[in-house]
């Protein structure tokens, strides 16, 4: 059975972390990717090794250097033999309104939102050439479609995504490489947990108000979408089956961008 290796970045914690443990599970050999408590890092590589049976490898490159992200490329490829999937996935947020958005802020957000995926999906893309296979998966949002108040550079980096998935989709076609983003919708993950306080303060309402008007308003379903749901997805876009489909914008948000 060949075994396939994945790199998912962003994957200490949330969805990130959830899809690495979902290919894991189905045989995957993973570079681990994030920031955080380096001995929490190292409790969650080794327990995900140990569960999995599989080989679990973590890299702290900082993906708002242009350097760092090719390096992390090519350290997958040395030490894991390869790089089958890349699951772009980290993702940082600041909630302001526009006129008092820091322009540093904006920058940054760009950079690891945005231009880490392109980089990331240029370093990977010649070995999977070379291999004749690769699945590109950029975890995107329902931002990636609709727009929400006061998260300019995150709504426009996730713009950003769509259309970079689609030109790496159309430039792959006939080299059985896919290239997909995921559009989530509302997901209880750290990153989403922290906008709440910030969208109280730039809204005047409070937190409670937030979840149920602001967030959960947007998703017909009234919940949040689960965590184990996209990474189902993800690893259903990792394989065989999912080959013809390439360049879809897929939303899993519970309804929202069906408005």
């Amino acid at each position: 059975m060949t075994v396939r290796v994945a790199l998912v970045t962003g994957s200490t914690s949330g969805i990130g972390l959830g899809i690495a443990e979902r290919l894991a599970a189905n045989g995957f050999d993973i570079m681990l990717n994030g920031l955080g408590d380096a001995a929490q890092i190292e409790a969650t590589r080794a327990d995900l090794e140990v569960r999995s049976g599989r080989r679990v490898l973590f890299d702290g490159a900082d993906l708002s250097k242009t350097e760092a992200v090719a390096e992390l490329v090519a350290r997958t490829e040395t030490e894991l033999g390869g790089l089958d999937v890349l699951v772009n996935n980290v993702g940082i947020q600041f909630v302001s309104p526009i006129e008092e958005f820091p322009p540093e802020r904006w920058n940054l957000i760009l950079s690891i939102n945005l231009t880490a995926a392109f980089l990331a999906c240029r370093a990977a893309l010649p070995g999977m050439r070379s291999r004749g296979f690769g699945r590109i998966i950029n975890v995107a949002s329902a931002h990636a479609l609709v727009a929400s108040p006061f998260k300019s550079a995150y709504v426009a980096a996730k713009h950003g995504i769509a259309g970079l998935t689609k030109t790496v989709a159309l430039e792959a076609a006939t080299a059985n490489i896919t290239c997909n983003a995921i559009c989530p919708g509302y997901v209880l993950t750290p990153l989403v947990e922290k906008q709440i306080p910030d969208t109280a303060k730039a809204r005047g309402i409070t937190e409670e108000e937030v979840i149920r008007d602001v967030l959960l308003a947007a998703q017909p379903t009234k919940r949040f979408v689960t965590v184990e749901e996209v990474a189902a997805l993800a690893h259903f876009l990792a394989g065989e089956d999912a080959g013809s489909i390439t360049g879809a914008i897929i939303p899993i948000d519970g309804g929202w961008t069906a408005h």
